[in-house]
């Protein structure tokens, strides 16, 4: 009777330890396949803001994706509410001035009304005020300068030494943004590295790198460069995982074979 007890514990822990595996791996899984939001912790979507429509590409970093996550190795700054610009006209300096993009994205130009600034460049905005002033001056030179602006940025989260966000300062490539964080942790999916870029207010675009694979390779040409805003965002390993789900002591019992 005890040997038969003994038995059924052995083979009930086994059946445990097979679905906690089956559990974890399709956690894993589910980080190729799903499109919603932001996978992982509650922490990485609430750092991209409003959560929106997430593609994620499946592969390492040699697969192609989304045109807009290869994007414009630099590109040109976008106005943001709050930045301050100071407006020129060279043959007209009545019409100086100095204003700040509205919290609706608007500017007030003298003489003029409003006209929509958010989003634009720097020569796209020039542009828009040539032709806004054109019917009042004649061929007004305008110079436009930026002042203060938020400055770049990019985001370290999951399973990083220091998560938090970084001054985007230079060129930045996703290993790069990672080591600025301290390095992966123990728990650490090399694998599946991944970077999240919002396209539009709405829609933002995952990419799944494996920089385990470039490492070990030692070819760092596929490295993805940061854009200002990117999140990058490590998960947690699958072993990882299932201690959390199994821990070691409690299965003791059924794992010591001195017992049988």
């Amino acid at each position: 009777m005890e040997r038969c007890l003994k038995v059924t514990m052995v083979v009930a822990a086994v059946m445990l330890m097979q679905q906690l595996w089956v559990v974890a791996v399709a956690q894993g899984q589910s980080l190729e396949t799903a499109v919603g939001r932001v996978p992982g912790p509650e922490n990485a979507a609430s750092a991209l803001g409003k959560p929106g429509t997430v593609a994620i590409q499946p592969g390492g970093a040699d697969e192609t994706g989304n045109p807009a996550l290869r994007g414009e190795r630099r590109p040109l700054y976008r106005l943001h509410k709050s930045d301050v610009l100071e407006i020129g006209f060279t043959f007209s300096p009545e019409f100086n001035q100095t204003l700040s993009v509205q919290p609706d994205g608007y500017i007030a130009l003298k003489g003029i009304g409003i006209i929509f600034a958010e989003g634009q460049t720097l020569a796209e905005l020039k542009d828009a005020i040539y032709k806004t002033y054109a019917p009042t001056l004649h061929n007004p030179e305008v110079t436009i300068a930026l002042k203060e602006f938020d400055k770049p940025y990019f985001i370290a989260g999951g399973e990083v030494a220091r998560p938090g966000k970084y001054e985007l300062r230079s060129d930045t490539t996703v290993n790069e943004a990672v080591a600025m964080a301290g390095g992966f942790t123990q728990q650490a999916r090399h694998s599946q590295v991944l970077l999240f870029r919002r396209i539009t207010n709405e829609i933002v675009e995952a990419r799944i790198i494996n920089v385990k694979k470039m490492l070990q390779s030692h070819d760092l040409g596929e490295d993805m460069h940061l854009q200002a805003g990117d999140l990058v965002f490590v998960p947690q390993s699958t072993i990882s995982k299932i201690k959390k789900y199994m821990p070691v002591p409690s299965l003791g019992m059924y794992m010591n074979g001195s017992q049988f």
